[in-house]
């Protein structure tokens, strides 16, 4: 079987989390012979080799993240001299070190590998600053890193692929393959009672547009709970109506807080996924989404959801309007049912590994 090179930002797993990444491996792994995943220093500088599942070998840097390009190199010909692995992916975003080591490596042993580009920040909007600098020079870095590359992997259809284009990618590199997946076991509708009108299920931070929820939330009398925790935590201004629940403990929780909702609201300004969308809607939940990510690819307004503006007003009235017609609920939910089918956990990451093998032999 095929060896493949994963180079990663994700130290979750050599941090002993079993998170989406962990969870994908879980399948993913059956249908390589070996994988080898170079990621960034731990947070307790663990640095030895962890084994999972048999074949998957996580190599935590030793060094500060500024040197990463350097230790995918260096970490990169080692393996290759004793593995031979047949391909390398790279997850890259900002600041890049994962498509410069990908680009250094490859001048050293010519293994093809395939750029992998799940969002953009700043696209398509900025939450700050930050993400308005880090959407400008993201047309340089992925222009240059996607000379050598075999393929440039994107996971929606049409808004990081235009992006790339106008960047000056090849049209003909850029390749679709969906990364998200849903366990349909677990993510279903199971006739709960609705205790909450709206639910949020995100990490508490700038991008995920949390406070715009919130000033939605406060023109409504809706009983509301926020799944997640963040940086934002400490300074949310919560009405008596809200409860902050912090993180799930697993998928089960989460499943279960879900069809204790009538409505999802998903108020990102810019997204990979989210994969919390697809949870929703296999759970037969309605949704409220901004146009980010794979939204505008599986939500057509009106028939499977709602798509929301950037505006406090715009998410309460359409909240308003869709709390008080249960018949558009049901619609909605049975549509998005639907549309999840394609996502279903093991045909999804099944495809994924296939499609990344043909890579090979092109």
């Amino acid at each position: 079987m095929a060896k493949l090179l994963m180079i990663s930002g994700d130290r979750s797993l050599a941090e002993g989390k079993r998170g989406a990444f962990y969870n994908t491996l879980e399948e993913f792994h059956k249908y390589w012979g070996r994988i080898d995943i170079i990621c960034p220093r731990t947070t307790n500088y663990k640095l030895q080799t962890t084994n999972l599942f048999g074949n998957v070998f996580i190599h935590p840097s030793p060094w500060p993240l500024w040197l990463q390009p350097l230790w995918i190199l260096k970490k990169g010909k080692r393996i290759y001299k004793e593995q031979k692995f047949n391909l390398m992916t790279a997850h890259e975003y900002p600041p890049f070190y994962n498509g410069i080591g990908a680009r250094l490596l490859w001048n050293k042993i010519r293994v093809p590998y395939v750029l992998e580009i799940h969002h953009v920040p700043g696209l398509p909007r900025a939450a700050n600053f930050k993400e308005k600098f880090y959407k400008n020079i993201t047309k340089s870095f992925i222009r240059a890193d996607s000379i050598k590359a075999k393929a440039i992997r994107v996971v929606n259809k049409k808004q990081v692929p235009d992006f790339l284009i106008k960047a000056g990618v090849s049209k003909d590199k850029i390749v679709y393959i969906p990364s998200f997946y849903i366990d349909l076991d677990i993510f279903k509708p199971l006739n709960l009672p609705k205790e909450y009108d709206l639910i949020f299920v995100g990490r508490l931070a700038e991008n995920k547009g949390i406070n715009l929820f919130l000033k939605a939330v406060k023109k409504l009398n809706a009983k509301t709970i926020i799944v997640g925790d963040g940086p934002l935590k400490e300074n949310l201004k919560l009405q008596g109506n809200i409860r902050l629940q912090g993180w799930a403990k697993d998928s089960a929780e989460i499943a279960g807080l879900l069809n204790r909702s009538k409505i999802i609201i998903m108020s990102s300004y810019h997204e990979g996924g989210p994969r919390v969308i697809l949870e929703a809607m296999a759970c037969g939940v309605s949704v409220l989404a901004t146009p980010v990510g794979i939204v505008p690819d599986i939500i057509k307004d009106g028939e499977s959801g709602r798509i929301i503006e950037w505006d406090a007003g715009d998410i309460a009235k359409k909240a308003a309007e869709l709390l008080n017609d249960e018949d558009k609920r049901r619609n909605f939910g049975l549509n998005g049912l639907n549309i999840v089918q394609q996502f279903e956990k093991k045909g999804a990451i099944k495809n994924y590994a296939q499609r990344l093998q043909d890579f090979i032999t092109l």
